[in-house]
């Protein structure tokens, strides 16, 4: 079966056997994260002590030094150490770019005011941001679809349905990424409704597996705490993920016909973390930069009549 060359490279490199790593590519390839993998799983084995002079005496074995007093030693998690193996080979395998812009949430936020005791009195839950990014995010992807993407060894998948994942904090004890599937075909409301829906089942522990896989593109969401720019790590084997930050009130420049004025609006930075393999840093900008003009200019309370 033909690999690629840097699946060979890596293969050689490590003097692994091609025969024993599974391939997960399409038709069974063997992509650079299975050779990573195998890799991974060889180093946890354990390896043979070196031979010893049978005159030397082996050195006396250190042990580490007792954290100072006072120091509280919390043991990692499994979902932690899940998340930093998952983190460290996304970093490993993905030359990461970071591109973000300010947006004004100025339109956003008179659909919301507008429309948040009727949302709140129908839905059950109150109406934030992040909807409305995804929404905005999901029509400029139709226009950038190479956003929307994986790499498969040396090939770029762009997929046609968006299948967006959308990070939940579980208390400060991890994270979860459900996705909504083929979210191009929803609406707003039923964006918000979705996101809503899943947030409160992994916080619950009933999402099932299948709700968590096949993943497309991303969206991680700080903007409650109120963060001025997040650098998201790419969530494998996705080319791209986009972090929305904390709204504040600023001043900005407003132009108009009658001339340039000074407002307080609500802005935000969208900042947007991509594989450099999948498209250049022009291509990403432009995405962006729909990304904004949607948020900014499109009527928001039509979508939640």
């Amino acid at each position: 079966m033909r690999r690629s060359p840097v699946v060979r490279r890596l293969i050689a490199e490590h003097g692994l056997d091609p025969a024993a790593i599974r391939g997960t590519g399409r038709g069974g390839r063997i992509t650079r994260e299975d050779v990573l993998a195998a890799v991974e799983a060889a180093g946890s084995a354990t390896a043979p002590a070196a031979p010893t002079s049978a005159a030397a005496p082996a050195p006396a074995a250190q042990r580490p030094p007792a954290p100072p007093a006072g120091t509280q030693v919390v043991p990692l998690s499994r979902i932690r150490k899940q998340i930093g193996a998952h983190m460290v080979r996304s970093k490993a395998t993905s030359p990461h770019v970071l591109q973000a812009v300010e947006v004004d949430f100025h339109a956003v936020e008179a659909a919301r005011r507008a429309r948040a005791e009727e949302w709140r009195r129908r839905e059950g839950f109150g109406l934030t941001y992040l909807p409305f990014v995804a929404r905005a995010a999901i029509d400029a992807i139709a226009e950038f679809p190479r956003v929307n993407a994986s790499i498969d060894g040396d090939d770029l998948l762009v997929h046609g349905a968006v299948n967006l994942g959308v990070a939940v904090d579980l208390n400060f004890e991890g994270l979860m990424v459900p996705v909504i599937k083929d979210a191009q075909t929803l609406r707003l409301a039923a964006i918000a409704r979705a996101i809503n829906a899943f947030a409160t089942r992994a916080r619950a522990g009933t999402i099932n597996p299948d709700e968590l896989a096949g993943g497309t593109y991303t969206l991680s969401n700080s903007g409650p705490f109120g963060t001025l720019i997040t650098a998201p790590v790419i969530n494998q084997p996705q080319v791209a993920i986009l972090s929305t930050d904390g709204v504040r009130k600023k001043p900005v420049v407003v132009e108009s016909p009658a001339g340039d004025a000074i407002a307080i609006r609500p802005v935000g930075v969208l900042a947007q973390s991509f594989d450099h393999r999948a498209f250049d840093g022009a291509y990403s900008a432009a995405f962006l930069r729909r990304v904004r003009e949607i948020v900014e200019t499109r009527d928001w309370s039509a979508e939640l009549r």
